[in-house]
């Protein structure tokens, strides 16, 4: 029995039965249990592409010399049934289950996956897995990423079929340039959760909790440098590797091969853990503090160090910066940017990504391992002469994002640009609405204090993008940022310790050490410590009433937060004022805004999540009453409707 398989590679040119296929090609079945790890045909089926596009050749038409009629694939179904028994649909395939954005999503990673199945010859091999494959698929497996950009806005017909190549090589010119967007394969979960954790904390308890092991993440920021080369009045002109290139001399490849490590010149220092001695040992055993003896540090314990810094010390990675300069080195690095970022951005198209990394104006900073593999990156559009640079691209290979490779990349981008352009103090990045969190883990930040005349020409508004800044300072060295950070938590508990007495531990009280009689009884006055706390005894008599606050309260909190920043929520902030809009509360008779659920929030007055979520609701609801559909308030209602929407059905998802 024959089936067909869809070739084309073009989203446009396929149905949406050709897509569902496509995505379930590459998705595990919702019903196995874990043991279909995508559809695959059963034995008897045999699997050909479809005759849409493989009759097209530089032959011409065929068909006047005749065919077989038992040769004609033209009117094969397509495959349908797994060799597991479940259909394309069980396969996490349904655009109705996913919704069109998903959907779609899913559609241009399955895209991109054919595309390097193709290459490899092994389109129709459904057992085919290597190593950039099974990186991919895992893309398939997350609802919504960080890997999907926003679509550029075009605010005329020009701008939208204005060629792509045009922003690459000319001076920043706001009637024609494209809008790009800063894209991070990483998650917001990546690298710094531990940092996140210790935040929640109280800082003196900190001290006493905190381990020497904890699973590390990593983080990825943005960037890179220029040369330091100044642009000249004419534009300049995309360059593109040249079709052979003749292989380095030995000393060329000699000083490519160079054991120069990091692009600042600077060798992290190892961090190790502290070792307990045998009291120390005992104590902990007896339920005392291990930080409260003699031998105690006098600052928080040390940290194993990460994956990333160990190969960098060992020489297994390096940091180099790169550029479009014609040179063989350049292009083999420029080469690996370009492959990974292709592989890492799916959503992105292949020629837009090559264009761009190629692209003499713009500039590099990658990770390369034993020799030129690269398996992480940034890059960036330096302007050093109106201070800021523009992030383009952010990606590492999935298979080392558990290694600290984007915490670190970042940390070196900041001091190479420091060093390179010491007059480029800020980064203006447009990011996607899921990826902000990563990025204000960066230090980035969604209030731009840059003037919007440095910047408003070259970098323009991304339709459900939002634009962030970072602003770098000039007495912080990135590159010793665990040194910077424990003189300034030791700074806070010294002072902490001039005020608090938390930090002193008593020994036990001996009326209960193992060998005493029992049913002794202790004046709470007689307890060391107690009495110099400020305890009173009619504090044992009051009844405390915590304010109760659940997880629904916390949660509520944080998406009204992701409310309040949204780019688009600025007219829902406040109440509307009947001054300036006199007739409104005519015809609005129960008004809401963000800023009232906010107080409703903070008091308690939401019993469950369907009356925060009716409360949002009435505020698009009175919006899209009182403007009409052509207005700008109208269509920023609908936008953070579906936002919330959104971010509610994940909240669904990751609950099961």
């Amino acid at each position: 029995m024959k089936v067909a398989y869809p070739a084309s590679d073009q989203l446009s040119q396929l149905n949406g039965t050709q897509r569902a296929l496509k995505i379930a090609r590459h998705s595990p079945c919702a019903i196995c249990d874990g043991s279909c790890s995508a559809l695959h045909p059963p034995l008897d089926v045999d699997v050909v592409l479809d005759q849409q596009f493989t009759n097209e050749s530089c032959l011409g038409d065929l068909g006047q010399y005749g065919s077989d009629a038992d040769d004609d694939d033209s009117d094969l179904p397509y495959l349908q049934m797994c060799a597991c028994g479940h259909d394309v649909r069980d396969h996490n395939a349904d655009e109705i289950e996913l919704e069109p954005a998903e959907f779609a999503r899913r559609t241009r990673v399955a895209i991109r996956l054919d595309e390097l199945l193709h290459d490899a010859g092994k389109l129709l091999d459904f057992q085919y897995r290597d190593e950039d494959i099974v990186s991919l698929r895992r893309q398939m497996r997350i609802p919504v990423s960080l890997v999907s950009p926003p679509i550029p806005a075009t605010s005329s017909p020009e701008q939208a079929s204005s060629p792509v190549s045009s922003i690459l090589s000319d001076p920043p010119q706001p009637s024609n340039k494209r809008r790009r967007i800063s894209i991070s394969s990483l998650s917001d979960d990546d690298d710094d959760d531990d940092d996140d954790e210790e935040e929640d904390r109280p800082l003196a308890a900190r001290m006493a909790l905190k381990t020497s092991t904890r699973a590390e993440k990593s983080t990825r920021p943005p960037a890179s440098k220029r040369s330091g080369k100044t642009r000249g009045k004419a534009s300049h002109k995309a360059q593109t590797a040249p079709v052979s290139l003749l292989p380095p001399s030995e000393p060329e490849e000699a000083q490519m091969n160079g054991a120069v490590n990091g692009v600042n010149g600077h060798v992290n220092g190892v961090k190790v853990e502290d070792v307990m001695d045998q009291s120390q040992l005992s104590r902990l055993a007896a339920g005392v503090t291990v930080d409260t003896g003699a031998n105690a540090p006098a600052g928080p314990p040390g940290r194993t160090e990460k994956i990333a810094i160990t190969e960098m010390r060992r020489g297994v990675i390096q940091i180099t910066p790169v550029e479009n300069d014609s040179q063989p080195r350049s292009f083999i690095i420029l080469a690996g940017l370009k492959t990974l970022f292709q592989k890492q951005l799916p959503n992105m198209p292949r020629e837009y990504i090559a264009r761009l990394v190629l692209d003499s104006n713009s500039r590099g900073l990658a990770i390369i391992k034993r020799g030129f593999k690269v398996v992480g990156g940034i890059c960036f559009r330096p302007f050093p002469h109106r201070g800021f640079a523009e992030i383009v691209f952010f990606a590492t290979a999935s298979a080392d994002q558990e290694k600290g490779y984007g915490g670190m990349l970042m940390d070196h981008f900041k001091a190479h640009i420091k060093s390179a352009y010491p007059e480029m103090m800020h980064f203006l990045t447009y990011a996607d609405n899921y990826a902000v969190g990563y990025f204000e883990k960066q230090g980035f930040s969604k209030d731009i204090t840059l003037d919007r005349s440095v910047w408003a020409a070259y970098i323009k508004d991304y339709e459900g993008g939002t634009i962030m800044q970072c602003t770098m300072l000039n007495k912080v060295d990135y590159l010793d940022k665990p040194n910077i950070l424990a003189q300034q938590q030791e700074a806070v508990m010294t002072k902490i310790r001039q005020m608090s007495r938390s930090h002193i531990v008593y020994p036990g009280l001996p009326q209960f050490q193992p060998g005493e009689p029992g049913g002794v009884t202790v004046d709470p006055k007689d307890v060391p410590g107690l009495r110099e706390s400020g305890w009173t005894l009619k504090m044992a008599m009051e009844e405390v009433r915590p304010v109760s606050r659940n997880a629904d309260t916390y949660y509520l909190e944080r998406i009204l937060k992701e409310l309040q920043g949204h780019p688009q929520a600025w007219a829902f902030l406040q109440p509307v004022k009947a001054e300036e809009v006199p007739d409104y509360y005519d015809v609005i008779t129960k008004p809401m805004d963000f800023s009232t659920m906010e107080h409703k929030l903070e008091t308690n007055q939401y019993p469950n999540i369907d009356a925060f979520v009716a409360d949002a609701q009435l505020v698009f609801d009175n919006c899209k009453t009182y403007n009409p559909e052509h207005t700008i308030y109208h269509r920023n209602a609908i936008k953070i409707e579906k936002y919330l929407k959104d971010q509610l059905l994940e909240e669904l998802k990751r609950d099961g």
